[in-house]
């Protein structure tokens, strides 16, 4: 995925209201920039953190930019939390997801269990693939002719290496598990697939202590039948794409 035009660098001022960022920008202006990122962004709010910000030419827009980038120990992480549906959208296109290739149709917001959502809905027979996680050996699964795929943007890394989700309580997302637990018992295929928008994590976990309710939520999910992928990104001022599977460290 690219960004549509040149990023600018600036000095975040301060982020509040959930959905505003006040930045000064390396030129010395001062703006007010939309922040598409509902959750609490640990670790990437503070003020004097190094930024990126897209700029929308469309006149109506109330605020013309948007957060894109922060700088955090010489990387870049993404903290738009709409890009990671395009960014799988273009790898499931290009194949550049293995374990999701091959199918023939791809459909995105598909309604499906109770007043929800799917992010894409893969149909047709699909590869036969591989599950199992980084403690369990794994198994190759006869194709399926659907494939629910629910997405997760995340960006939160307290600990070295480590990617965790959620950075705050995520009961949407948990009641996501459950759909997606439903349509595993029906006999599709059912998948969970965090997009990790940062190049420097080696390994994902469920983040227990914010919240316990959805961590224990993916343990159960998967003991059900539904398929936790994570994926880093290779992450620059032009663009974000996937780049590489990392293990999922259960509890």
């Amino acid at each position: 995925m690219n960004f549509v035009s040149p990023l600018q660098r600036g000095i975040l001022l301060a982020r509040y209201k959930r959905f505003l960022a006040d930045i000064e920008l390396d030129d010395g202006r001062r703006i007010t920039a939309h922040c598409p990122n509902p959750g609490a962004m640990l670790g990437l709010n503070m003020p004097g953190l190094p930024v990126w910000v897209s700029v929308s030419p469309d006149p109506k827009r109330k605020l013309a930019h948007t957060l894109e980038l922060v700088e955090v120990d010489g990387g870049l992480v993404g903290v738009n939390t709409m890009h990671p549906n395009r960014i799988v959208a273009e790898a499931l296109a290009a194949d550049a997801i293995a374990e999701l290739s091959g199918y023939e149709v791809c459909r995105r917001e598909v309604r499906y269990g109770v007043a929800s959502r799917i992010d894409f809905l893969l149909e047709g027979s699909g590869p036969s693939h591989l599950t199992g996680g980084s403690d369990r050996p794994e198994v190759r699964i006869a194709p399926h002719q659907r494939a629910w795929l629910e997405v997760k943007n995340c960006h939160l890394m307290r600990e070295p290496g480590l990617a965790e989700f959620p950075d705050c309580v995520a009961a949407r997302s948990t009641k996501h598990l459950h759909e997606l637990e439903a349509m595993a018992a029906a006999g599709d295929r059912a998948v969970v697939l965090f997009v990790v928008q940062r190049s420097d994590c080696l390994a994902f976990s469920a983040c227990h202590d914010l919240d316990p309710k959805f961590a224990a939520g993916l343990e159960r999910a998967a003991e059900a039948g539904v398929e936790v992928m994570v994926y880093s990104c290779q992450m620059d001022v032009t663009g974000v794409r996937i780049a590489s599977r990392i293990p999922w460290t259960r509890s």
